[in-house]
């Protein structure tokens, strides 16, 4: 019995050891990133203009050694948080506008570096009268995805011309997804009402990265069905940097959510169509989409 009960401390003793020394992990050095610059290129800015040509549109480049991601806030508000540190933004206020750019770099454990810069852009943009008619009806006008149709929402290679090149959906074919019970009021006054009814479709990854993993919905391939998402307001304004275009500001979306940049182009309207198609978050596809007004 003895002898049994030694064997038995001397593996009790070699456990003990053994977990002491699985658990002595090693996680690298903790560095926060250093030398953070931003440049800022307004388009059509020189001598003579030294605000830009009017388009609004300015490219923002955030550089810094040992960043993972970049967040962009622009006059207090998040824009965008990317890997790329470059972000694409048009400023559609009219008229000459300052705007305060603060980016914050992260590195590893979250540790963080910021810098902030000042730039004053040219906006001189009016959209025709005639799309803002179509859009708002003189005041408000409620539109919802034109389901009963095919290839009414449908995607393609990132920057495709050809709608739905890849994939077009089928007459309702998304029925039940949380997508075509959505109601978009787009007012006059510049306001986007987004009546979700409770649950939104949306690409899985976009959809956890920008308005996180809520618990809800179920997943299916890529795409997050029936997320639970309640009612908001946006804003919304026409711009054209060489293409029509309705900006969503904050999360804003139309029938998909694919994050990115919440620019729609608008590919073709009449008074009661609208034909719009964006570029994802990832920057993998083009999505086209068909709303119809009620």
């Amino acid at each position: 019995m003895k002898h049994l009960k030694y064997i038995s401390i001397l593996c009790l003793s070699l456990f003990v050891f053994t977990s002491c020394e699985e658990d002595d992990y090693e996680f690298g050095p903790i560095t926060s990133p250093t030398n953070l610059s931003i440049e800022t290129e307004i388009a059509g800015q020189d001598d003579q203009n030294p605000n830009g040509d009017g388009s609004g549109v300015v490219t923002i480049t955030a550089t810094a050694n040992n960043a993972s991601s970049y967040k962009f806030i622009i006059n207090g508000e998040t824009d965008a948080v990317n890997s790329s540190g470059v972000l694409n933004k048009t400023f559609y206020t009219v008229g000459v506008n300052s705007y305060d750019i603060t980016v914050v770099a992260s590195g590893t454990a979250g540790n963080a570096t910021s810098a902030t810069t000042t730039i004053e852009v040219l906006a001189t943009y009016t959209p025709p009268a005639e799309l803002i008619a179509a859009l708002t009806g003189g005041s408000s006008k409620t539109w919802r995805v034109k389901s009963e149709v095919p290839q009414h929402f449908g995607l393609g290679p990132a920057g495709g011309l050809i709608p739905c090149e890849w994939y077009g959906a089928g007459a309702e074919e998304k029925a039940g997804t949380g997508s075509y019970d959505d109601r978009w009021v787009i007012n006059s006054d510049g306001t986007i009402n987004h009546i979700t009814n409770g649950t939104i479709f949306g690409r899985t990854a976009q959809v956890y990265a920008d308005l996180g993993n809520n618990g809800t919905g179920g997943e299916d391939g890529a795409d997050i069905l029936n997320y639970e998402y309640a009612d908001y307001t946006e804003n919304w304004v026409i711009t054209d940097p060489g293409q029509l275009s309705i900006n969503l500001t904050g999360n804003g979306f139309f029938t998909y959510y694919t994050g990115g940049s919440h620019v729609y182009e608008i590919w073709d309207y009449n008074d009661n169509e609208l034909y719009l198609r964006t570029i994802d978050g990832a920057g993998e596809f083009t999505w086209w989409t068909i709303l119809v007004a009620e």
